[in-house]
């Protein structure tokens, strides 16, 4: 039977793609992973001041997206939509450091490789924000040893290298001056950030910490060609999401979503280049979600009905998508419920807690140096009005023209030359949440009492389960219009406990 399925999803291919000689053999896939680094710490995403000379020879060898996201601007949600194909919001995963149940519908994408045949590693993070109950025998080895020179002769191989040399973490110990290789006084800092000591510091420092790990690619990579096994792995490389600085990582922002995303396609299985040369660029939206769909499709494996991304190379690869789509629940402590569209020249956002200011305390974000002397800067009137809007309450929608303003410093929703974009962004957001039955207007000590650690993908999908009516009063709640209050004042009467608390708040 794997005979012929192999035939035919060879026979397909040649036709496919008439002029390449197509592999009989599996490709090897490596996967090498950094934590919390946007592509402005990269050099071949154009940031002279970056120093990556290991990604930037990868980029040349390979293809450079130039619209690559994180569907959530914060690890374990971000790693849990990796890992299933689904958005986390919609599983009812999103909250970080969560542990709630995952259906039993959806399932991981090592355990569709590991039947195809592959030798599935993991070195070594994991954070998929799942009840550990379920995450057993996930891969054939999971440790800070695995690797892909532990399978069988002849076996292909799928294994993930992660860094944390990269992480949020890195800056959190201040280093002398003069030991950091970027001087601070040479960082040019984003323009709703103040020009503090620190805040030039923790710049400098996080590029240190981010050359560090181009420096840990760079012994991944020189591993894989002393192996001989170079010539048949395709390799990516991409950041786990945005960061690290403030108003980057935890934000539905360029700073918190967008990612660096590399690969390397070796002239064995150039056809899956579709055209394009080594050390050029794609400009397609792909988003992580799109990451399990895209591994079925390179490896011939057909993509379950559940997975909600799109394949981006191989045989199933579709269309062009319109949007990428982000969302954010809890970040550790705090509740800011928030879900975003980006296309190829615009973000939206839309607030559901417009209230809450961007700004909440976490605890383990003013940890950062430079977010202590934010904070403090703000409160001693120090702050021009950019800078100040980070603590104060949000709008309850944005608009951003990102193509031209990267820093998403203007807001455009109230522009009326945008009300077009406007009104086709928000209604994209509206159907993508009713499309994926997002859970996560559902606020989470509710969900709790009501269904304990229970799979919320399993409870929202239930013959009358009024998970529209709780969508429509959140939309409603977040609007802000006083003319909404009667229609607000009436959702208190109601038997649903989800929907009064949006009438309420």
């Amino acid at each position: 039977m794997k005979t012929i399925i192999a035939l035919i999803f060879s026979t397909f291919l040649v036709f496919s793609s008439c002029t390449e000689k197509i592999p009989a053999e599996l490709p090897n896939i490596l996967w090498i992973t950094s934590e919390d680094n946007s592509p402005e710490f990269v050099g071949c995403y154009g940031d002279t001041f970056a120093t990556t000379p290991n990604l930037d020879k990868l980029a040349s060898e390979g293809i450079l997206y130039t619209h690559a996201y994180a569907n959530a601007p914060v690890c374990a949600p971000s790693r849990n939509t990796i890992i299933t194909g689904v958005y986390a919001s919609s599983g009812g995963n999103e909250h970080m450091r969560s542990k709630y149940r995952k259906s039993e519908v959806i399932r991981f994408y090592p355990e569709f490789l590991r039947a195809k045949g592959y030798y599935c590693t993991n070195n070594v993070k994991t954070d998929y924000n799942i009840d550990p109950a379920q995450l057993n025998d996930i891969w054939d080895e999971s440790s800070n040893k695995a690797h892909f020179k532990n399978r069988k002769e002849g076996q292909p191989f799928f294994a993930i290298f992660n860094s944390m040399l990269s992480h949020e973490s890195s800056i959190h110990k201040w280093k002398p001056v003069d030991q950091l290789r970027h001087k601070p006084e040479d960082v040019v800092l984003p323009p709703y950030h103040p020009d503090t000591p620190e805040m030039r510091h923790d710049w400098a420092q996080y590029y240190d910490n981010v050359e560090d790990m181009d420096t840990w690619v760079g012994t991944i990579l020189k591993d894989l060609e002393e192996s001989g096994e170079a010539e048949n792995t395709i390799v990516f490389y991409y950041s786990d999401h945005g960061g690290v600085l403030g108003r980057s990582k935890r934000f539905l922002f360029e700073s918190g979503t967008h990612v660096p995303f590399i690969i390397r396609i070796p002239e064995k299985y150039k056809y899956l280049l579709n055209g394009k040369k080594p050390g050029s660029k794609e400009d397609r939206l792909i988003s992580f979600v799109d990451l399990a769909p895209t591994l079925l499709s390179i490896t011939g494996i057909p993509i379950p009905d559940f997975m909600q991304g799109h394949a981006f190379l191989g045989n199933q690869k579709t269309k062009d998508p319109e949007y990428a789509f982000m969302f954010r629940g809890r970040m550790d402590e705090r509740y800011d419920i928030c879900r975003s569209a980006r296309n190829d020249k615009f973000r939206y956002s839309i607030n559901y807690m417009p209230y809450r200011e961007y700004g909440q305390h976490l605890n383990y974000l003013w940890l950062a140096p430079s977010m202590q002397s934010w904070d403090r800067a703000f409160r001693e009137g120090k702050c021009d009005e950019v800078q100040s809007a980070f603590f104060r309450p949000k709008p309850a929608e944005e608009l951003y023209l990102t193509e031209s303003d990267p820093w998403e410093i203007n807001n455009l929703a109230g522009n009326p030359d945008y009300h077009d974009v406007l009104m086709e962004m928000r209604q994209a957001v509206r159907d993508w949440v009713r499309e994926i039955k997002d859970p996560g207007f559902i606020p989470e000590p509710i969900r709790y009492e009501l269904y304990g650690n229970a799979s919320m993908y399993d409870i929202v999908r239930q013959d009358g389960f009024p998970l529209e009516k709780i969508m429509d009063a959140a939309d409603l709640s977040a609007n802000l219009s006083p003319e909404n209050i009667p229609d607000l004042s009436a959702l208190l009467n109601n038997e649903n406990p989800a929907i009064r608390y949006w009438g309420a708040i």
